[in-house]
């Protein structure tokens, strides 16, 4: 029997704008104004910039390098170019069935903030109290979180073109035109100028070793990768499509809509604070529960101010979450696939129940389950988060570098970007993927399993 050919992304537009927002997700918007603020602002900013195109390009080069080289998703990419290292395709599967339920959970929560602010219910937002009690309802959140999944199972379902590509073709165009709207008004804002100086002005004071660390670990969580995303979207595209600017655009997306979410945050929270921004918070708290009392502060106590700001604000958080939950179904759904043969549908159902099955727990963990903790103080929820970005995505990124490096051979990959265009920093991809990154990688792991454990902090 002919074996079905592979689906793909109708061109180059459809394939960055769907990789662009699979690397734009909530950590742009939740911990790169945080790690801003602590770090020096524009000083951070800079660091960040230097290492988004040199490091993250060289990795997500690799990846998609792979992907379209071998035409699979990970567990078969990795097992095409060497058989011995087929175990590196499970790892790296892991991730994204570790991610998916779990942040489903939190787009789920934002989806339930925009519902509040859509009915009106903006003063009941910017209560410091009401996230931390609509998290601890053992019904509420898992109607949010259910509801989630189920979008994202239709637009998977749908398939690669009329599903992934059709509808980051649509977000991906609204996420920056909200984003920029709320920037003017939060840039325009009495008192907000000293925010924006404070956001894009370098402070070398605050410069060290750790602001390196946390720029490279942003960066690294930012874009996607190690996640087998990167690997499978490369499988989607076709082979006209130059890898080397693709990625170059794919980045300057990426990059420009953190930077955007630090204007959208650091001033507004200036101002709010009084001044003290190197004070806020990263995380959920700061979206859920600082920002809906800044969105009061800013509406001068016009209350369908306050609301529409609120819902302009978690309409965005919605497609960031919707747009990454998308690639991290959609990588899973493409393993089943190719490994197992099954249907597109029959993937997704199965995706979908295992994602229920395995986020239930985190959406219960700060109810029912409140009692359950791990290392110490970690919810459910933030355990799983530590499992994946703290040690299996660090992990999986070195071993890549190493396989990349010393294994099929930085000539393999650079191969594979030249086909259809002078692959024009194919130097400085050597020396990354097989010096630098490696080092980069080994830090982040340790630095973020001890600020894990409590003992290192980022």
């Amino acid at each position: 029997m002919e074996e079905k050919k592979r689906s793909s992304f109708t061109g180059k537009i459809g394939f960055v704008l769907a990789a662009a927002g699979s690397a734009i997700g909530l950590g742009n918007l939740w911990r790169f104004p945080y790690l801003a603020a602590k770090y020096g602002g524009g000083t951070f900013l800079l660091v960040y910039i230097i290492l988004a195109v040199t490091f993250g390009f060289a990795l997500m080069v690799a990846e998609i390098a792979i992907g379209r080289k071998t035409g699979l998703s990970a567990i078969g990419a990795f097992k095409k170019l060497n058989k011995k290292w087929a175990f590196l395709g499970v790892l790296t599967s892991l991730v994204p069935i570790i991610i998916f339920p779990y942040y489903s959970v939190i787009g789920g929560w934002g989806t339930k903030y925009i519902a509040q602010y859509a009915t009106g219910g903006a003063a009941q937002a910017a209560d410091p109290n009401f996230f931390n009690q609509y998290i601890a309802q053992p019904i509420e959140p898992v109607f949010w979180f259910v509801l989630f999944i189920a979008i994202t199972f239709v637009i998977v379902l749908l398939g690669v073109e009329k599903g992934v590509e059709k509808a980051s073709k649509f977000m991906m165009p609204v996420l920056a035109v909200l984003s920029v709207i709320i920037a003017i008004f939060t840039v325009t804002m009495p008192g907000s100028l000293e925010g924006v100086l404070y956001y894009i002005t370098p402070d070398f004071s605050n410069f060290s070793g750790t602001t390196i660390l946390a720029a490279v670990g942003q960066l690294f969580y930012s874009m996607s990768l190690a996640m087998g995303i990167m690997i499978t979207y490369g499988s989607y595209m076709k082979k006209d499509v130059h890898i080397e600017s693709s990625v170059h655009q794919i980045e300057l997306c990426d990059t420009g809509f953190a930077l955007i979410a630090g204007l959208m945050i650091v001033p507004a929270f200036y101002v709010f604070s009084g001044g003290n921004a190197s004070e806020m918070n990263a995380g959920p708290g700061l979206m859920f529960q600082t920002l809906p009392q800044v969105f009061e502060r800013m509406s001068g106590g016009i209350p369908w101010l306050s609301n529409v700001i609120g819902c302009i604000f978690f309409v965005l958080v919605f497609f960031a979450a919707l747009t990454s939950s998308i690639s991290l179904m959609e990588t899973i759904v493409s393993i089943l696939c190719d490994k197992l043969k099954l249907t597109r549908l029959k993937a997704c159902i199965l995706v979908g129940i295992g994602a229920l099955v395995i986020g239930l727990p985190s959406c219960l963990g700060f109810s029912i389950w409140s009692g359950v903790t791990f290392l110490g103080s970690m919810t459910i929820l933030d355990f799983f988060d530590f499992l994946s970005n703290s040690v299996l995505m660090p992990i999986v990124a070195f071993l890549t570098c190493i396989f990349v490096g010393y294994v099929i051979g930085v000539k393999s990959i650079a191969d594979e970007v030249g086909l259809n265009g002078k692959f024009k920093l194919k130097k400085l991809f050597n020396v990354m993927i097989k010096y630098i990154a490696p080092l980069c990688l080994v830090s982040i792991l340790v630095s973020s399993v001890l600020d894990g454990l409590g003992i290192f902090d980022i």
